[in-house]
């Protein structure tokens, strides 16, 4: 039996950017099948404690930072971090691999993982989209999601924002949910399977 690839659609922003409403729109909106997998689906597979530890420090520890403001950290990346998200990365290409398409829920924290992405990912028609929106949005929209580690967003905004690999940029605060989607649409449609 032979498989047609499926593609990979990744769409990378920071937390409470948008992206998981923006996977659902396109779930629904696209007539193929589509996978949503990330960062968020694998964290949701980990134990909440190892050894009595809290596991997600294990992977990504938030430091302080020095001088700044009251509560600001930066997102560190452990060698298990580091594997954690090659992993999401592989699992991608394994699904594409068996015809599957896939819209991965990134957050791009290090320029190499992109770098890995992009190697393995260059058979499967891979479609890059920036997912972002002003600071004092997110971190408005992180207070009232209350499911949010507070300073996630404001951790990750400068590493996003200069991400300059995108093939579509959308900005959730300009942007209808519709229009951010057209716009993916639009790319995909142009860039067409392989």
């Amino acid at each position: 039996m032979s498989l047609t690839a499926g593609r990979i659609l990744m769409l990378n922003g920071t937390s409470s950017s948008g992206k998981t409403t923006i996977v659902r729109a396109l779930q629904s909106r696209l007539a193929e099948l589509w996978l949503e997998m990330g960062i968020d689906r694998f964290a949701y597979a980990l134990p909440g404690r190892v050894r009595g530890e809290p596991t997600w420090p294990l992977l990504f520890p938030y430091v302080p930072i020095p001088g700044a403001p009251e509560g600001a950290f930066a997102i560190e990346t452990t060698l298990l971090g580091e594997r954690f998200v090659s992993a999401v990365h592989v699992t991608a290409v394994t699904l594409a691999k068996r015809g599957l398409n896939v819209i991965v829920d990134h957050v791009m924290l290090e320029a190499r993982w992109f770098d890995e992405c992009r190697r393995l990912w260059s058979p499967y028609s891979p479609l890059y989209v920036r997912v972002s929106c002003p600071r004092d949005v997110l971190l408005q929209r992180e207070r009232a999601r209350g499911d949010r580690t507070i300073g996630q967003a404001g951790a990750q905004f400068d590493l996003i924002q200069a991400w300059e690999e995108s093939d579509v940029d959308v900005d959730t605060s300009r942007l209808s949910v519709e229009e951010a989607v057209d716009r993916i649409v639009l790319a995909l449609d142009t860039m067409g399977p392989g």
